[in-house]
């Protein structure tokens, strides 16, 4: 399944201690996995059961190299291979016409510099993948649990089934509507957000695609080929995701109907009628597309910053992925940012020596990653803004530069210098998210620990000395 043996673990702390993940999707347990490779000991706690876990999201993932290098790294290069397909290049095209305004092909040698490439899977292939690696290296994942009530004050959980949990470390990993966040904000902050569009994650078979002129052209490419529509109040993009003969749909709607709120989590199947119904007038392939569609989720988009305090007050209860930083559904980097953060924090936990040191490590955590989070997010946001542009003035100005691109036999997104487009790509796709925690650790977490360490050995010998005092006044 993997090998971990050209990639061992890193440090194990010289203190194990006790971490409770609530959620177990993507977020939760690439945590378990970064924190056993580190030595802790790891529950994971799952409301859905296994036989809906699995179909968390029925659709695809995009992995970019920020991530998969990440995996990579941990061992699991060769089983990721195995469920996905690299992306060599992205096709832009009208929603409303199939328009070709033009193409970019990922410069190979640019991605192999980030460390990883640019993958396509089923999310429920990736879930999976990860579950086996996790409960392999020792993490505990249950099931069909669910965590009713937090007591933060003694780190503790409750159970719909009564059974209470307590541990050194709460990680809230349990997504955009969070039980923990709101615990740690004191408000319901992704609930009270307005919504701006819809988001579907559906799978098309691949052999319906191949046996109809129009669909077959998207499915098979010379180079492994990512499809985005952009429209008025309107995208979608498809791909092919390996280990299975499937096509990947992901479509963003302004709702048409007042009945199309928020199915409330990804594990529930949305009717794909209402998505059809939901698409306006688009290209005949998106139509066709959609009405092969044999699953899909549905999930509101929404745009809001980073949540302001990840850490609670007492030291011991964090928040990560989607539940500190949630991302409009569908996002690139969705799952990557939750991988980084498990990495992160796992390398930082790689130091442990004292329980003194948790709240330190839990804030540092948010220091490292809030900025880098922001502006992904931000990215994010606008990437959206940018492929549901209305028609207008900014819209054609959009699009007659990709078409002048195209023309000039450009890729649509070449701007600027070689060395520009590099630095670009680098902050987002070569971050080394490890890297950063290292680096805090030698800046600050050393010398912290050597002056704790100094300020430990002058009491020490103060009390000798007070000790030696006294005796001696004694006598």
């Amino acid at each position: 399944m993997f090998d971990n043996t050209s990639h061992p673990a890193g440090e194990h702390a010289g203190l194990a201690i006790d971490f409770l993940v609530v959620g177990g999707g993507i977020a939760g347990i690439s945590c378990a996995i970064a924190l056993r490779r580190v030595g802790h000991r790891v529950v994971v706690l799952e409301q859905l059961g296994d036989a809906r876990t699995s179909k968390m999201s029925r659709g695809g993932i995009r992995l970019p190299p920020n991530v998969s290098k990440i995996l990579f790294h941990w061992g699991l290069e060769e089983a990721l291979r195995g469920i996905s397909v690299s992306s060599e290049a992205i096709e832009i095209d009208k929603y409303e016409t199939g328009e070709l305004l033009g193409t970019h092909i990922w410069e190979e040698v640019i991605i192999k510099e980030t460390g990883g490439e640019y993958l396509f899977c089923h999310h429920s292939d990736l879930w999976q993948l990860l579950l086996d690696v996790a409960t392999s290296a020792g993490a505990e994942v249950r099931t069909g649990v669910k965590v009713v009530s937090i007591n933060c004050d003694n780190r503790q959980v409750r159970l719909s089934t009564g059974e209470t949990l307590r541990a050194d470390v709460i990680v809230g990993a349990d997504g955009r509507a969070s039980l923990i966040q709101q615990n740690i904000a004191g408000e319901d902050v992704y609930g009270s957000a307005p919504s701006h569009c819809l988001f579907y994650n559906t799978i098309v078979p691949g052999d319906i695609m191949r046996q109809d002129s129009d669909l077959a052209s998207l499915y098979s490419r010379k180079h492994e080929t990512m499809f985005m529509w952009v429209g008025h109040n309107a995208s979608a993009v498809g791909f092919r995701v390996g280990g299975r003969d499937d096509f990947a749909l992901h479509v963003w709607v302004q709702p048409t109907q007042t009945d199309c709120s928020d199915d409330g989590c990804w594990g529930t199947e949305t009717s794909l009628k209402h998505m059809r119904k939901q698409l306006g007038h688009c290209e005949p392939r998106l139509l066709k597309l959609a009405q092969h569609a044999t699953s899909g989720t549905r999930v509101q988009v929404k745009m809001l910053p980073p949540l302001e305090n990840w850490v609670h007050r007492n030291g011991r209860i964090l928040v990560i992925g989607e539940a500190a930083h949630p991302l409009p559904a569908g996002s690139t980097q969705s799952g990557a940012l939750a991988v980084e953060d498990s990495a992160v924090l796992a390398k930082l936990f790689s130091h442990l020596r004292s329980k003194d040191q948790i709240a330190t490590f839990l804030n540092a955590f948010q220091d490292l990653r809030e900025g880098r989070c922001a502006s992904v997010v931000t990215s994010e946001q606008r990437n959206l803004v940018f492929q549901m542009m209305p028609h207008g003035p900014q819209q054609e100005k959009r699009d007659n530069a990709m078409r002048a691109r195209h023309a000039e036999g450009r890729g649509v997104f070449t701007t600027g210098a070689p060395a520009e487009q590099w630095e670009e790509i680098k902050e987002l796709f070569g971050y080394e998210a490890e890297d950063q925690a290292d680096d805090w650790w030698v800046k600050w977490g050393l010398l912290r620990e050597r002056a704790q360490e100094r300020s430990r050995e002058m009491e020490a010998q103060m009390n000798a000395r007070f000790s030696a005092f006294a005796k001696a006044w004694r006598t």
